[in-house]
């Protein structure tokens, strides 16, 4: 049964299973499709290693999160996490730049599916299936959190199913006719393993990640609170790693274009994917993968809009944002007004990307910078909270994690494309703007 809590009126109604759900939709269980001709060349051939590292990368964010949700069990997940460990101001920009990921997230995965359908139907343009998409998605969200998890678990488990097809065919086709690379170099690399190189590759792998950490933005309508959002976030973490994993060590056996080919034909990487499917498997499962990845990547952005919904309902309702958007429908219990906002910004951005040649790649250039960020404050956190505000003796879980947390997202931001780091400065320095002007009415105010 579910139950109302705080003065916000969101209802308690979801499980372990339903906040999985969500964190895995969001991430997608395919995610590496997109980018695996991108990883294959950059990492010289040692995709799965990438994947490994990128997993292990993200683990000290899962860790981070575990601790301050915890700590601080309330919807805003990092806006609240910053304000309680570091300061209203951190606070702000934390939310302001975790906004940047959970509204262009969605947008990136909207566009994505009015690709993949336009390539199935190609009579209806890309921006009428890409606004098609918001509008189905944004109905199932205002309908209620059960109801969209409901419907999410559903599409999740056709995903998976899409995904085992793949994996079982796979195995089928090395065992019958051999592997096209060596069986060691999705770990190892063709020519010669470089850890530059796959560091490189790891800046683009984390994007395949972003969404796990929506999973806390649900704090406040999870059975259970903190404890069951601590284990949904390391366990949807951890499976990813491993259908990341899998998915692109197979992909890669089978895969017979070299990565130094790839490297030297960068308009082949984005299908490489699909072409290593219907060269090995068959155009059958090439159909099969992009109908999934069409049907996945809308309801990916189904719970990035839900998480980014939250993140607006959080900062208006503490006076952050315009208040308008911190209420919650007392019929759906769910932040209706954040949810629409975040609808329209998505829908504008998906759209506008879809009636350009170049929108796609303008559009994932930047959306991991302002998510990142957001990662470093929330590793922050950690230690002003509980070494600094509380004085933990845990050195290792308090301080030395999140340090190095710290300096694995420093080393990612770092690699970043100069386009997303520039973004994200521009994000950044309006968030500041916008910062000191709150805080100079607040001065007003008080006089």
């Amino acid at each position: 049964m579910s139950e109302r809590v705080g003065t916000g009126g969101l209802r308690r109604s979801l499980g372990v299973r339903d906040l999985m759900v969500y964190g895995l939709l969001f991430i997608a269980p395919m995610a590496p499709v997109g980018v695996f001709g991108v990883l294959d060349a950059k990492s010289h051939g040692a995709v799965a290693s990438v994947y490994l590292a990128a997993t292990v990368a993200m683990g000290f964010t899962a860790w981070s999160y575990t601790q301050m949700v915890r700590a601080v069990p309330q919807t805003g997940s990092v806006f609240a996490y910053a304000r309680a460990g570091l300061g209203e101001g951190p606070g702000f920009i934390a939310g302001w730049m975790a906004m940047l990921d959970y509204l262009l997230i969605p947008a990136v995965a909207y566009l994505f599916s009015g690709i993949a359908l336009h390539s199935l139907v190609p009579g209806v343009s890309r921006w009428l299936w890409t606004a098609l998409a918001v509008l189905v998605t944004t109905a199932l969200n205002l309908a209620g959190v059960r109801t969209a998890a409901a419907v999410g678990f559903a599409v999740l488990a056709m995903e998976l199913a899409v995904l085992a097809v793949f994996t079982v065919a796979a195995v089928v086709v090395l065992v019958r006719d051999g592997a096209q690379r060596g069986w060691d170099t999705p770990l190892t690399a063709v020519g010669g393993f470089s850890a530059t190189a796959v560091v490189s590759a790891v800046s683009v792998a984390v994007l395949s990640y972003l969404g796990f950490d929506a999973i806390a933005t649900f704090v406040e309508e999870a059975v259970g609170a903190s404890a069951a959002v601590a284990r949904a976030v390391l366990w949807c973490l951890v499976l990813a790693g491993v259908l990341f994993v899998t998915q692109t060590y197979l992909a890669a056996l089978l895969e017979p274009v070299t990565p130094q080919e790839l490297a030297a034909d960068p308009a082949a990487q984005g299908s490489a994917f699909y072409d290593t499917v219907e060269g090995s498997v068959g155009h059958w499962l090439h159909v099969l993968v992009a109908a999934s990845k069409a049907i996945g990547a809308a309801f990916a952005a189904l719970a990035g809009q839900a998480a980014a919904g939250r993140l607006l309902y959080a900062m208006a309702r503490d006076g952050r944002l315009p208040r308008v958007l911190g209420t919650v429908d007392p019929a759906s219990a769910v932040p209706r007004r954040a949810l629409l906002a975040a609808a329209v910004i998505t829908m504008a951005a998906a759209v506008w990307a879809a009636e350009r040649d170049d929108g796609l790649d303008r559009l994932t250039s930047v959306v991991n910078i302002g998510a990142l960020t957001a990662f470093a404050l929330l590793h922050a956190s950690v230690v002003g909270w509980y070494a600094v505000k509380h004085h933990s003796r845990n050195w290792l879980g308090h301080v030395v994690v999140p340090v190095l947390g710290i300096a694995v997202i420093g080393a990612v931001v770092y690699e970043a494309s100069h386009t997303a780091q520039i973004a994200g400065l521009v994000w950044l320095a309006v968030g500041v703007v916008v910062l000191l002007v709150q805080g100079a009415s607040a001065v007003g105010i008080r006089r």
